[in-house]
């Protein structure tokens, strides 16, 4: 019988068959054995005597031939790993093949076969059992969903150690690509009934490996500091506590070599090389000590530069002193690229797209020099011989190449093709990156422009809610198409509710009406605006309501590339209400409650307004640009029908320049003006305003000029009265500004490519701005004093500011009022300055000598200020995330300069505007 015992691995098993296999071949003649074994002295000492030959092998028939033990495989599928079959001849040799065939199909756990002395085969077995779930515990970085993508045991599927092994090794090679080099892995195995098993991974994670230091050997010009900071590895510590690039990573150390090149190259150290770069795990794997060996080599400087040019159009020598490097400076590896692809845009300029520019180097290693010459191989003009446009489900093809600044049949410019690229990736209907590839074409002098676009979602359902710090809870709800049956028509209807307005929106854009460079857009409106002040304790007071419904016409009709003439007209009919329980006096707008300004500005108007612009525009994205330039000058007039009569002017304009590694910096201004037209002075409602969000680092309204009413507390009697100051205790109302300009510079930062994929966009940027020039309101500082009536005269506060009082009351008419002291009457108001008169007019009854009639609210002090054009200057940091909630802006701003009466604000964000 030949037994095969189930090991831990299949050279085990293989080695038990081995020595059964030696045992059998060794019992075949042991009475033969015993006579050579006493012969074997005498029988050495006969030089003719021969060795004895080797015992033949035992060969047999199978009689019979079955398996036993199967559940779930077919003795047929059994025996078709076996070359055993009845009838046929076999041998020791035989069945122990038949043994390592069957474990080697990994399908059994254990094989024995029996009756081999008498020819009746049995098979028996013992199955592996069948996977019921495949459990992981303890792992908390990497998720489930992400470790079952990698491993190859599945429910259902037949167990094996070997397969169990292999995904161990996968689960951690999982770990330390993420920097866990001390995770461990445990496999663990349930049985089950129906010889169904659970297999369990106990995972230990650890901590991260991180980098404890980085040694640099041979570096002799630049500081291990200054050369760790070109590195994308940082070394573990409170400075980079928030970096995702402290643990350790072979394609990291890789990339940090050539950087160290790169860099070293650029600062002139042509021969720079690293020698060996080593990464060492210290002994309880926690972190790793990284070491390069470098050799810096002499610094070059650059030789004659020239250019040898094989194109005919092109001179040479005009070519060279062109070029940006030049002899004496330092060598400079990064200046020689951009050189060649200077030269080779110059040339696709010219309809050379497939100009070849080839650098070639003659380093002088005596004089330290790196001599060079730029040649530009002999080209074909080429011409556009066809324009593919593919990938696109939804948007037409025209739709694409109405964007095109080239067609079939035009010559190759380098220029054009990249103002297409521009101008579709402005679209926003398709991928981020989009580029436009160039394909030779069937002849030399052609070449075929391909757009491979990948269209994103352009359909927008947006239901919003979140919490602005100008407007406190937000609701939105919206549909937009902005690629419209795949026209690039834009529709959309809109809904907002906050605490401070309410608003429907309806638009449609047409862009190329009726297929002509003409865009039409038009938009209906219903909006509810709560404007508001702060009051005591900064507790926001509704100030007036408006109600706007009207309507806007848009049409743009582009003048050249990048000039566009835009016209418009307006139509608005708007209500201006006050709470009449708050600001009104007996059916009247009462200027001591509400202020004179806010009562001027309550009615219903109706603004009819026409109005242009001029646009020159040459950003390469108008959704998130990086270089480029915007300039509109805008002009509107309202007064074409309609209650209002203006004028207004604005200028706006960007500049955008990509200073390379993520940088973005960036310079924009705004300003305008409105005037009246017909002598009045501009309603509060038609006035510019300046703060928060677009001036930071101070608050919404907190820049201009604005009346400040303070509260007056104590007695004049007894001379203790005065103002309060506090700023929680004063009550500011913003009148907004008929003039105003703002400015900034902003530079935008580069954070890593995880912090990238957040979206995340830093900055600091610098903001100057001012509100000013508009009539000096009628303030409310006047009140009769506090007569002593001792001396009969007006009583002085102990600081020397007069004592006043509540103001007196008047009747609709303007006559003066008085308390009804004694009598039937008593408490109530007359115009009588003795007795009681039901009507203003009639006689007078009664002896009461009656007080005058004071109002009974609070007094208090009106100050108008902030009317200066004298700049306001702020610097901050911020930072744009696009999070799943929306998009988040939080800035961290301060107001370095600012003007009495001013609002300041640190710290402002905005979220939730889509998720």
């Amino acid at each position: 019988m030949v037994t095969a015992i189930k090991a831990s691995n299949l050279g085990a098993r293989a080695t038990a068959t081995l020595l059964a296999g030696t045992i059998l071949s060794g019992v075949v003649a042991p009475a033969e054995a015993q006579t050579a074994a006493k012969s074997a002295a005498p029988a050495a000492a006969q030089p003719q005597a021969t060795a004895p030959a080797a015992a033949p092998a035992v060969v047999r028939t199978i009689k019979s031939l079955r398996v036993e033990g199967s559940q779930r495989i077919e003795p047929e599928t059994v025996l078709s790993y076996t070359r055993l079959r009845a009838g046929d001849s076999y041998s020791n040799e035989t069945v122990d093949q038949a043994i390592k065939d069957l474990l080697a199909s990994e399908l059994l756990a254990d094989v024995t076969i029996e009756g081999v002395e008498t020819g009746n085969l049995i098979i028996r077995i013992r199955e592996n059992p069948v996977i019921n779930r495949v459990v992981f515990e303890g792992n908390k970085r990497l998720k489930q969903d992400k470790i079952d993508k990698e491993i190859k045991l599945k429910p259902r599927q037949i167990f094996t150690r070997t397969a169990v092994r292999a995904d161990i090794a996968r689960i951690i090679e999982l770990y330390r690509r993420q920097g866990r080099f001390a995770a461990r892995v445990e496999p663990k195995m349930v049985s089950l009934d129906q010889n169904r098993v659970d297999v369990i991974f106990e995972i230990h994670e650890g901590a991260k490996s991180k980098v404890r230091q980085i040694n640099i050997i041979g570096n002799e010009v630049f500081s291990d500091k200054k050369l760790r900071a070109q590195m994308a590895t940082k070394v573990s510590s409170l400075s980079h506590l928030l970096s995702s690039n402290t643990s350790y990573d072979q394609d990291r150390l890789a990339y940090d070599q050539q950087k160290l090149r790169q860099y070293y190259l650029t600062e002139g150290y042509a021969d720079f090389r690293v020698i060996s770069a080593v990464a060492e795990l210290t002994p309880d794997k926690k972190d790793f000590i990284i070491t390069y060996v470098v050799e810096e080599g002499p610094r070059y400087k650059f030789g004659p530069v020239s250019v040898d040019s094989a194109i005919r159009d092109f001179d040479d020598k005009k070519l060279a002193a062109a070029l940006p490097i030049k002899e004496g400076q330092w060598y400079n590896a990064k200046a020689v690229e951009d050189t060649v692809e200077q030269l080779s845009e110059t040339a696709g300029l010219f309809g050379y797209a497939f100009a070849d520019v080839r650098p070639d180097f003659q380093r002088n290693k005596d004089a330290l020099t790196m001599s060079m010459n730029f040649h530009i191989g002999e080209a074909n003009r080429t011409y556009i011989e066809r324009v593919d446009i593919t990938g696109n489900r939804q948007t037409q093809d025209k739709v694409i190449r109405r964007e095109m600044r080239v067609a079939e049949g035009d010559a190759f410019n380098t220029f054009l093709v990249k103002r297409s690229q521009d101008r579709i990736n402005s679209l926003g209907y398709f991928q981020d990156k989009f580029e436009i590839e160039r394909k030779e074409g069937s002849a030399p002098d052609r070449i075929v422009l391909g757009a491979n676009v990948e269209e994103k979602p352009n359909g927008e359902l947006t239901l919003s809610a979140g919490f602005s710090s100008l407007e406190r809870f937000i609701l939105q709800a919206s549909i937009r198409q902005r690629n419209f049956r795949g026209m690039g028509q834009t529709a959309s209807i809109s809904a907002d509710y906050s605490s401070y307005s309410k608003s429907v929106e309806l638009g449609f854009t047409e862009p190329y009406l009726f297929d002509s460079n003409i865009a039409l857009g038009a938009t209906i409106f219903r909006r509810d605006y709560n404007s508001f002040s702060y009051g005591l304790n900064n507790s926001r007071n509704t100030t007036y309501q408006q109600v706007s419904t009207g309507f806007q016409l848009v049409a743009g009709l582009p003048l050249t590339e990048y000039w566009t003439l835009s016209a418009r007209y307006y139509l608005s009919k708007d209500n201006v209400t006050l709470d009449q329980s708050q600001f009104y006096t007996d059916g009247k707008c009462d200027p001591f409650l509400a202020g004179r300004y806010y009562c001027e500005a309550v009615g219903n108007r109706l603004t009819s307004l026409v109005g242009m612009s001029l646009i020159y525009d040459s950003l390469n994205s108008r959704l998130r640009p990086t270089r480029g330039q915007r300039v509109s000058l805008g002009l509107d007039v309202a007064g074409l029908g309609g209650d209002v009569r203006y004028v207004r002017g604005k200028i706006d304009g960007a500049k955008y320049w990509g200073l390379g590694s993520g940088f973005v910096f960036s310079v924009t201004g705004e300003g305008g003006v409105i005037k009246s037209l017909d002598g009045s002075e501009v309603r509060i409602t038609d006035r510019f305003y300046l703060g928060e969000p677009q001036f930071r680092g101070f608050d919404i309204r907190g820049v201009g000029p604005r009346v400040q009413r303070y509260q007056y507390t104590g007695d004049p009697a007894t001379g203790t009265q005065a103002l309060l100051t506090d700023r929680d205790q004063i009550i500011d109302d913003a009148l907004g500004g008929k003039a105003y300009y703002l400015t900034k510079a902003e530079l935008e930062l580069p954070l890593g490519s995880g912090a990238a994929e957040l979206g995340l966009r830093p900055s600091v940027y610098v903001q100057m701005g001012s509100l000013f020039s508009i009539r000096r309101p009628q303030t409310n500082n006047y009140f009769p004093a506090y007569i002593d009536p001792a001396t009969g005269l007006p009583a002085i506060n102990k600081d020397g500011s007069p004592a006043v009082t509540q103001r007196p009351l008047n009747d609709n008419a303007g006559n003066a009022l008085y308390t009804v002291t004694t009598g039937t009457f008593q408490g109530s108001y007359t115009t009588c300055t003795i007795g009681y008169a039901a009507a203003a007019g009639q006689p007078c009854v009664g002896t009461s000598i009656n007080t005058r009639a004071l109002n009974s609210s609070p007094l208090f002090y009106e100050q108008y200020r902030g009317s200066t054009a004298s700049p306001r200057i702020s610097v901050g940091v911020g930072v744009n995330w696009n999070s799943p909630f929306g998009p988040l802006r939080i800035d961290l701003a301060k107001a370095l300069v600012s003007q009495p009466g001013d609002d300041k604000k640190l710290i402002t964000f905005n979220v939730g505007t889509q998720f």
